[in-house]
């Protein structure tokens, strides 16, 4: 991997987002959260506390980081929904990261709210038409007007972009997933023989 930082290369704002690429993207966010978990499964205290690249958070925080993240996209949809283009607050991502939720929160927490925000998240984005992906927020630090497309396809980028961090650094050490333990085939063979049993009774 050449980039570290940008795995999956940089975000390109689209041009237009068609019917059918709104629903791939939101089929993205759809299955992040499990994609996202099991980048991370089975992960020690000591590979949770490594950076992905040197200089780079590490993976703890970038576990608290997505969903930090993806509640600030999911706001800022609720905001262009039901306010008259409004300006959204840019937010320190770079101290959200170093707070103590940040640092000393299990993982797991982090892990159970990505799940239950996409849930909702994703049940807002099927409810909407063309005319409500149009609606339109103002970021200060881009100077630009964000459409609801526009938030959607960034978000489906930045969790793949934050997903592929973490692939690419267990690819690199070598930290391979585990696999469930098989049970011993006379354990197996036991089991067979009760399921067997218990079918004739």
């Amino acid at each position: 991997m050449s980039d570290l930082s940008y795995p999956i290369g940089n975000f390109e704002w689209p041009t237009a987002v068609t019917p059918a690429e709104r629903q791939r993207l939101i089929a993205q966010i759809e299955a992040l959260p499990r994609q996202f978990r099991a980048a991370v499964a089975g992960l020690t205290a000591r590979q949770l506390d490594t950076p992905y690249r040197p200089g780079g958070w590490t993976v703890r925080q970038l576990i608290h980081h997505l969903p930090d993240s993806h509640m600030n996209a999911y706001i800022r949809s609720k905001l262009a929904l039901t306010e008259s283009q409004p300006t959204i607050k840019p937010y320190e991502q770079q101290l959200w990261a170093e707070l103590a939720d940040s640092r000393d929160t299990p993982v797991e927490v982090s892990l159970m709210l990505l799940d239950a925000l996409h849930c909702r998240w994703v049940v807002l984005l099927r409810s909407l038409d063309s005319e409500g992906f149009s609606r339109t927020v103002v970021h200060p630090e881009h100077g630009r007007h964000m459409s609801l497309d526009d938030i959607l396809a960034y978000y489906a980028w930045h969790g793949a972009h934050h997903t592929a961090h973490i692939t690419a650094l267990r690819d690199r050490m070598g930290w391979n997933a585990k696999s469930p333990a098989r049970k011993p085939k006379a354990k197996r063979r036991n089991e067979k023989a009760k399921s067997r049993k218990s079918r004739r009774k």
